[in-house]
């Protein structure tokens, strides 16, 4: 069995403490949703440059917090890229009355949990994304 690989690059400056622990506990958020992990690139960038992938490669023209990549191969462990706009992760966390860092904690697992199969299209799909990013938020404790 091989050991999932995470890793977390930076194309805009995050204050990320506690990596190591954060890729354990995210390891673990994978196997307790029954889905086998292989390599999972996390990209912290800016509102411009996750604007162009969303036009690029979704035909969407508006910013967005994190656009999520699955690239895994059907049957084998999740190998997927997840985008992360600082920009607009730090907006939402003024928005919300949330710390930077909770809110980009909630983003980080939100991209894991649509690697598991939730969605979040939907009034009911987005409720029961939300109880599980809590869920694990607080199972985190970070």
């Amino acid at each position: 069995m091989t050991i999932p690989a995470i890793q977390f690059n930076f194309l805009e400056p995050v204050d990320l403490r506690d990596r190591t622990g954060l890729k354990k506990f995210l390891i673990k958020l994978f196997k307790k949703e029954g889905k086998p992990l292989g390599e999972l690139q996390y990209i912290f960038c800016s509102d411009d440059y996750l604007l162009e992938i969303n036009r690029q490669y979704l035909n969407h023209d508006y910013y967005t917090d994190i656009i999520t990549f699955d690239l895994s191969e059907k049957g084998q462990p999740i190998n997927a890229e997840i985008y992360i706009s600082v920009d607009r992760v730090r907006e939402n966390a003024r928005d919300f009355g949330s710390s930077l860092k909770k809110e980009m904690q909630r983003v980080i697992f939100h991209g894991a949990l649509h690697l598991c199969g939730y969605k979040d299209k939907t009034g009911a799909q987005e409720k029961e994304m939300r109880q599980m990013e809590e869920k694990y938020l607080k199972s985190y404790g970070g």
